[in-house]
């Protein structure tokens, strides 16, 4: 099988706008395919165990050389130094972005409400990456927290509002899509849960919408947790899907270094 027939799967028939990230970074797609690789990040790190499994493609929800379209900083000391390090290892790299963000359910969002366990109804907002989750079961900010630590394995979430009132309507925001405040001042919405956000606009305004009495929370996850289960997600299915070729996912693990 050529990894562009793996390409088309995963891309679903899905339109995105003509100018998309979702493009090779590295590679060729008429090759032949034997191991894919799944990951969030294609990390220096990831790149070395990839290489050493055996990979020949991987798939990455994110940039690979630090801008949108991985072309901006060609010249860079860093980016040169990895482009040789994917070269050497023979990998082909797509981006796998537009397409599971314009997917219906969204594929990322899919992944993170999969891992997570929650139940209720699902609706797109008007915003693309964005959906909103009408819970089956009433749940706290405090208690969605500890279920997103426990099941996501995330560390280190902030919560800005309200932490102890039940609430039902959750704005899943993963990563950093648009209309996040707009979606947060929504009379209707009482939870968000995003990746990055502005805190002097939105960390600020739910705090003083609790403050004001109002059932409002903000919960940042950091972006690598909010999407990389979409990822792993994405792992699961073509190992279903292509059982003849394997498939790994690889854990890219979290940006920051935490001293304690």
């Amino acid at each position: 099988m050529k990894i562009k027939e793996i390409t088309e799967f995963i891309n679903n028939g899905v339109t995105v706008g003509e100018q998309t990230c979702d493009t090779y970074k590295i590679g060729n797609e008429e090759n032949e395919v034997k191991k894919v690789a799944v990951t969030m990040f294609a990390t220096v790190d990831n790149i070395r165990k990839m290489k050493d499994w055996g990979a020949d493609f991987v798939i990455v929800h994110e940039p690979t050389f630090y801008d949108h379209f991985d072309t901006k900083f060609s010249e860079d000391v860093v980016v040169k130094e990895k482009y040789k390090l994917l070269e050497e290892a023979g990998i082909t790299i797509y981006r796998w972005h537009d397409h599971p963000h314009c997917d219906k359910p969204d594929r990322i969002f899919e992944g993170e409400i999969y891992y997570l366990g929650l139940k209720g109804d699902e609706k797109p907002t008007n915003w693309g990456g964005s959906t909103v989750l009408t819970l089956d079961e009433a749940m706290t900010a405090s208690e969605i927290v500890k279920i997103i630590e426990d099941k996501l394995n995330v560390r280190n979430l902030r919560v800005a509002g309200e932490l102890n009132k039940k609430a039902t309507k959750l704005a899943c925001c993963f990563g950093t899509p648009g209309g996040v405040f707009d979606l947060l001042r929504d009379p209707e919405i009482e939870i968000v849960l995003t990746g990055e956000t502005i805190e002097w606009m939105l960390c600020e305004y739910a705090r003083d919408a609790a403050a004001l009495g109002r059932n409002k929370s903000l919960i940042v996850m950091g972006h690598i947790g909010s999407e990389r289960d979409g990822m792993r997600l994405l792992a699961e299915k073509l190992s279903k899907q292509f059982p003849s070729i394997e498939t790994k996912y690889f854990e890219c693990g979290e940006a920051y270094n935490y001293i304690r």
